[in-house]
């Protein structure tokens, strides 16, 4: 069930609108129970959790540049494979340089919207669903979507994370 955007709080309310500007016509659901992790997002929702696009945001260690890797819900990624296809270093950003670039916390960030524009890799993995879930703002909030909008969304690059 979707949420009317007045009742999702300010962050979810943010990507909902988003995703209305931009013409797409997912609607961002909350759920009483957490969507934090991957596990509890597909438990909530009752799909896979190779459904779930989380989204990590990593640290560009020499440009310092927030990068966003929207990985497979089952998947764990290869730090060495994102910095090869960065082309530099790559580092764990932290809760603050998360929030400070992206404007979520941990658990909640979006693939799109962020403060600041990330460098955005996107699991392959992810292109053999017809639909699947990304975060919408907050551990609680989460959108459907078709994997080539996720593309199209974010400009990402489609690369094997794993």
């Amino acid at each position: 069930m979707a949420n009317e955007p007045e009742t999702l709080p300010p962050a979810a309310r943010r990507i909902q609108d988003l995703l209305g500007e931009i013409g797409h016509d997912g609607k961002v659901r909350l759920f009483d129970a957490s969507t934090r992790t991957a596990a509890d997002a597909a438990a909530a929702i009752g799909c896979e959790v190779a459904q779930i696009a989380k989204s990590l945001v990593f640290r560009a260690m020499q440009s310092d540049a927030p990068v966003l890797v929207i990985a497979s819900g089952i998947n764990r990624v290869d730090e060495t494979k994102i910095a090869a296809a960065l082309g530099e270093k790559l580092g764990k950003a932290d809760a603050n340089f998360v929030r400070e670039r992206s404007g979520f916390a941990i658990g909640g960030v979006a693939p799109i919207g962020h403060r600041e524009p990330p460098i955005v890799f996107i699991d392959r993995d992810l292109l053999a669903f017809e639909e699947i879930w990304a975060a919408a703002g907050t551990p609680q909030a989460v959108f459907p979507l078709h994997p080539a909008d996720l593309e199209n969304m974010t400009g990402g690059r489609v690369i094997d994370i794993k």
